[in-house]
């Protein structure tokens, strides 16, 4: 059997990169989540929020942990099995990742045994700052990885040298290639779902306690946070997608057309499907049910305005349709459903029905998963969309591969890191299991030991200034002298 080597390369990056891009989202939404909470707890000075922080920062650094296990296999991937392509864009990425090392992970990593250990070491308000701190640096190394991606979509500030065979990119305008045209837009789309990642497994946790009623107190107050920031980033995150699927239809048109399923161009408004079944061989769409004109209106606000269609892409620069259309659609419909869900939600709060409404709980349990789901589907529909291209329009997907590896020995590696990162995965639900089945701490706990805490430093400064240094009454070396004297 002929293995294609291009093919396993593509698998194995898939497999890696979705298995670490577990992590990352739910690293920046309890990062939101732990900010929100201390900081309630430095202006109330209510021990609740601090339990609550305490809480989500045991689960941020378990969380952080495997992400970053997870996550360093991806760079050996590009020198390995993408070594043309490294040679290719090692000039415009250079930047751009050692930016991310070294005002994110650096950030991040430096203010992380603070944030973890640091509880009853520093003050609050120093505390507050190093959660502050760790939940920039997440969000920044997003925003550095992001600009990466997005120069492959659409290549800014850069021009090409070298002869044939060995050209590379190099930067002309650093800042055109970080603001090259789909950076801003891709950004604010990650971050937001990464948010909406985060409130959905707060409610989802919290809605299960107060369905067993433990932490109740507690898990209500969480649920409140998660509820609001949901369902604020959940409608944000449809203006963002609204904006970034105009901009794909001037940057992308072939990845727009093929989301879409958009096969003919016509010449009037193009149909916008809700859901259906692609069939490029056939160019129909099985099983749709579509909206007349309405792509028309959400690309140019005008029902008849042509919108282009893959008819207008030349044959070897088509995109597959198919996987794009499912994920797209995937993610899209599950954008409704957690603005539906949410806004429900907070109805039934101020009527004061959610928390005795068992159902509705039950649901927000079960939708936990539901944001990996659309973080994972909106990223294959974006990536299988650009094909055939791995740098849009300047390099293909084919051409960057590494051909002295061997097919086998990327099979062999695929088949190996999926054992890997299989247990990785294992052992992260394993011990975030536990910690969520133990929960938070009782806030009377931390009030007592904060309160033994200053007593043990009151004793301890009376015991220098006591003659008996605290010794059980018997005078210390030096001393029986001025004992005997007061005897006397």
């Amino acid at each position: 059997m002929d293995l294609d080597v291009v093919l396993l390369s593509r698998l194995q990056f898939a497999l890696t990169v979705m298995v670490h891009y577990l992590f990352p989202p739910l690293s920046i939404g309890l990062g939101a989540q732990m900010v929100i909470t201390e900081g309630l707890y430095l202006k109330t000075k209510d021990r609740r929020w601090e339990s609550l922080a305490r809480f989500w920062t045991k689960l941020f650094a378990v969380n952080f942990a495997v992400g970053v296990a997870t996550g360093i296999v991806m760079e050996f991937e590009f020198g390995t099995n993408w070594a043309t392509y490294s040679r290719f864009v090692g000039d415009v990425f250079g930047s751009a990742l050692a930016s991310e090392g070294i005002f994110a992970f650096f950030l991040e990593s430096g203010f992380l045994a603070v944030l973890v250990f640091g509880w009853d070491r520093v003050g609050p308000k120093m505390h507050l700052f190093s959660t502050v701190m760790v939940f920039t640096g997440s969000v920044f190394s997003s925003v550095w990885i992001v600009i990466a991606n997005s120069w492959m979509h659409t290549p800014a500030g850069y021009h090409l040298v070298g002869e044939e065979g060995h050209v590379r990119a190099e930067i002309t305008d650093f800042w055109a290639m970080v603001f090259n045209p789909s950076s801003m837009h891709r950004l604010g789309h990650v971050l937001l779902g990464a948010f909406i990642l985060g409130a959905f497994f707060t409610m989802s946790i919290s809605a299960y306690y107060v369905l067993k009623r433990r932490h109740e107190d507690l898990a209500k107050r969480a649920f409140d946070v998660g509820l609001v920031f949901g369902a604020l980033s959940s409608v944000l995150m449809l203006v963002s997608g609204h904006a970034q699927a105009r901009a794909l239809a001037v940057n992308q048109p072939g990845k727009l057309a093929a989301v879409e399923a958009h096969f003919h161009t016509g010449e009037g408004g193009a149909d916008l499907y809700l859901f259906g079944w692609p069939d490029r061989e056939t160019e129909t769409v099985h099983f749709g049910i579509a909206l007349p004109g309405m792509l028309s209106f959400l690309v140019h606000d005008d029902f008849d305005t042509p919108v282009p269609g893959l008819d207008q892409i030349p044959d070897d620069e088509e995109p597959p349709v198919l996987l794009p259309f499912l994920t797209y659609h995937a993610m899209a419909g599950l954008g409704m459903y957690f603005i539906g869900l949410t806004l429900f939600g907070l109805a039934m709060r101020w009527r004061g029905r959610l928390f005795t409404s068992r159902w509705l709980l039950w649901v927000f349990v079960l939708s936990a998963p539901l944001p990996y789901v659309a973080n994972q589907a909106g990223w294959v529909a974006t990536e299988v969309g650009r094909q055939p291209w791995i740098v849009y329009g300047l390099l293909r997907t084919s051409d960057a591969v590494s051909r002295s590896v061997p097919a086998d020995h990327v099979l062999g590696s695929i088949v190996l890191f999926s054992f890997i990162y299989v247990a990785l995965v294992v052992l992260w639900l394993v011990v975030m299991n536990e910690k969520i089945a133990h929960g938070p701490e009782d806030p009377a706990t931390l009030g007592a030991s904060a309160k033994e805490g200053s007593l043990g430093e009151a004793a301890a400064r009376l015991s220098l200034a006591s003659p008996h240094r605290m010794t059980g009454g018997d005078p210390v070396e030096g001393e029986p002298e001025r004992e005997q004297e007061r005897e006397g």
